[in-house]
């Protein structure tokens, strides 16, 4: 993971020490010195013959013998090149523009100028540096008796920043507790956990694009006596999500439950129109999970967003009309790009004239009233009538969310 958010940093070290352009290097031997480097220069308890050793051995048996003498000739020199009794540590992110931010915090200058023209150079910052770290763990607590007995087995929780039912954890591994496998809490971001709250009530549920299930366990836990539909693309990721949603009691077709799992196409629903709540929680460039998928940003390209923003618009059009008289759709990614978010709504909501945004801020404050929502500060995550929470800025990671309500 280290290896992945650093990787530009890591590149240009090499390049300073080697004697060809890195675009010649095999793929192998590439990523073996950025093992070595990020160890050399970032983790303090490795000793420095440790890491040359071991990348030397990496690329002696990925077949590329010849090349050992190279790898452990740049290594050398980098170490060479270290300030005698200077621990290795992350570096410093320079925020003073677009341009050092970038390359402090290795991310595409692209990407960069993107965020600080829409949300300004002090959220970029905050951006950049938020996904540069490992995030802290959410989790959701499906029962009161939870919080407790996670406790006794040693994990120490803090309030969640949006939810009542949301905590963060603070030490100890959720995973090897005994409330985690039993299902009486989720590990799921809260911004996630505020798109799925969002949805609200109905009894009649659709959710347009289920895997990998968290958005739906969380519906279903607020409605229990509702029945829910969750569609999702590909027949191996329907069989993971129908497991999944089982192992908690939530699938009908495993005799327990309220939810069916459906293989489709959000483009083409097998259904007519009839649903009191619809979640459209479109596939998308994931821009606002950095910190958890630092591996997007070097393969996204500028003209992905037109090809992603079509099959955004398709999904759209297709789920609201499975939306009943008066009901509501909530429209959601974990972007940061405009292209996908309000550009996808407003450019639907032109065709059709049966649908009105609901603010999001009203929802918020509705929810606080209700005792679900917790922020001291609703207006933060709202950009007019927008949900918008943005990595760094808040706690979570980066999502958008819009609902729609049929007139």
């Amino acid at each position: 993971m280290g290896v992945l958010r650093w990787r530009s940093l890591l590149d240009s070290q090499i390049s300073e020490r080697s004697t060809q352009p890195l675009s010649r290097l095999d793929l192998e031997i590439l990523i073996a010195l950025r093992l070595a480097v990020y160890q050399l220069r970032w983790l303090s308890r490795i000793p420095a013959r440790a890491a040359i050793h071991e990348s030397v051995e990496l690329v002696k048996r990925a077949r590329k013998r010849s090349a050992a003498p190279y790898v452990n000739a740049v290594l050398r020199k980098l170490v060479a090149g270290l300030s005698p009794g200077v621990e290795a540590a992350p570096p410093a992110i320079n925020d003073a523009s677009a341009e050092t931010l970038a390359a402090s915090s290795a991310h595409p200058l692209w990407v960069v100028e993107r965020w600080t023209e829409a949300y300004g150079l002090e959220a970029a910052s905050h951006i950049c540096r938020y996904n540069q770290s490992v995030p802290v763990t959410s989790i959701r607590l499906r029962h009161l008796e939870a919080e407790g007995r996670l406790q006794s087995e040693g994990i120490e929780l803090a309030p969640g920043a949006f939810l009542a039912s949301a905590r963060r954890v603070r030490h100890g591994d959720v995973t090897k507790t005994s409330v985690f496998r039993s299902g009486l809490c989720v590990i799921q971001d809260e911004a996630s956990q505020l798109v799925a709250v969002l949805v609200g009530n109905g009894a009649h549920v659709l959710d347009c694009c289920a895997a990998p299930g968290g958005k739906t366990l969380a519906i279903s836990d607020r409605n229990s006596t509702s029945e829910i539909a969750a569609v999702e693309l590909y027949p191996h990721r329907a069989r993971r999500l129908r497991r999944l949603l089982s192992a908690h009691g939530a699938v009908t077709a495993f005799g327990a439950g309220n939810i069916t799992v459906v293989a489709a196409d959000a483009r083409d629903l097998p259904f007519t129109a009839g649903f009191d709540r619809v979640l459209a929680d479109v596939p998308c460039s994931g821009t606002g999970t950095l910190s958890r998928n630092p591996e997007i940003k070097w393969r996204l390209a500028l003209q992905d967003f037109a090809d992603l923003q079509t099959r955004q618009i398709a999904i759209l059009r297709s789920a609201l009309a499975r939306v009943a008289a008066g009901g509501r759709l909530i429209y959601s990614s974990c972007s940061l790009e405009r292209e996908e978010n309000q550009e996808v709504v407003e450019s639907v909501l032109a065709e059709d004239a049966t649908f009105r945004l609901v603010d999001c801020g009203t929802e918020l404050d509705r929810l606080r009233q209700q005792g679900e929502f917790i922020g001291s500060n609703s207006s933060s995550l709202t950009r007019g009538p927008y949900l918008r929470t943005l990595p760094g800025v808040h706690p979570c990671d980066g999502f958008f969310a819009a609902v729609l309500q049929k007139t």
